[in-house]
């Protein structure tokens, strides 16, 4: 008989879309297995208000308590960074590109937006770096999904969006980025791009049936990214971006925090070999505090 295994994931169509780019590969680690999704609504899907907090693991993970799923698939980002000791992360699978683009309105040239274009987003880092790029902007607060985002710039209401590169490209929609941003100047949030597959702690049958769609150097970065933002008290609130790379055999990882205005920031770089990412991260951002972040943070309080 088929052993039946219940997947949870957001009613997105993008967080539909990655769950089903990760159960590809569960089906191809795990052929005799059947792996069906279960649609599930977070209290940050219900809540799009101007500076809310959205959470979207909420109901899931209620969900996987309550037995009623039995594995969850996330956005990595998504995770708080203090990991309920009531769940493991079973994989983190490849990951996509990290970066943020502009989806741009197709009278404007994209490297070249005029001066106070309309530019949209809900992410205080992603506000801080634009502003930081380019202070005559107006950033202009968006929430919904990338149907949503991308339709105020083509109806005019905005003059462009900041999204993720990854979001984009899984949705096959590659081809409406106009500017990928580097991420030299655009540190991305941690563990962007990244997927992350979730389940009860303890469950050894299933850790050895997602084990194997689990990505080393994926792992390693985002662990890096996720210490990086738990030293610095894991606040979304926080405009901060942490970005983990690796290089023959080394690990490397950057982490910024900035004011809101973008005005002023910190950054520092921690290099390693990868199994040494929890350590590296949790220095990078210590040293960051010892900078004078906790200014800047609190700064975003006022």
């Amino acid at each position: 008989m088929t052993e039946r295994i219940r997947v949870g994931t957001r009613r997105s169509l993008l967080a539909r879309t990655q769950t089903d780019w990760v159960l590809g590969q569960l089906r191809r680690a795990a052929p005799d297995v059947r792996f069906d999704t279960v649609p599930i609504d977070t209290s940050g899907d219900q809540d799009v208000s101007p500076g809310s907090s959205p959470d979207f693991t909420d109901a899931i993970d209620r969900s996987l308590l309550r037995g009623e799923i039995d594995l969850a698939v996330h956005s990595a980002k998504d995770l708080p960074v203090e990991l309920d000791p009531r769940f493991d992360v079973l994989a983190y699978p490849r990951r996509a590109d990290p970066r943020d683009c502009l989806v741009v309105a197709r009278h404007l040239e994209p490297a070249r937006l005029p001066r106070g274009a309309r530019v949209g987003s809900s992410s205080l880092r992603r506000r801080a770096q634009l502003l930081r790029w380019r202070p005559d902007l107006s950033v202009v607060e968006i929430r919904g999904n990338v149907d949503t985002r991308i339709g105020r710039v083509r109806s005019g209401a905005i003059d462009a969006v900041i999204l993720a590169v990854a979001g984009l490209s899984r949705l096959g929609r590659a081809d409406e980025i106009g500017r990928v941003l580097p991420s030299v100047r655009f540190v991305p949030a941690p563990a962007q791009g990244a997927l992350a597959v979730v389940a009860c702690a303890g469950d050894t049958a299933l850790s050895g049936l997602v084990r194997p769609i689990d990505q080393k150097g994926t792992r390693a970065c985002v662990t890096a990214e996720r210490a990086f933002a738990a030293a610095l008290g894991g606040d979304c609130r926080v405009p901060l971006g942490a970005l983990a790379t690796i290089r023959d055999r080394s690990l490397s990882v950057i982490g910024e925090v900035l004011s809101p205005d973008g005005r002023t920031g910190v950054r520092s770089r921690r290099t390693g070999s990868p199994e040494e990412a929890e350590r590296l991260g949790l220095t990078l951002g210590n040293r960051l505090l010892e900078r004078g972040a906790q200014d800047l943070w609190a700064s975003t309080r006022r």
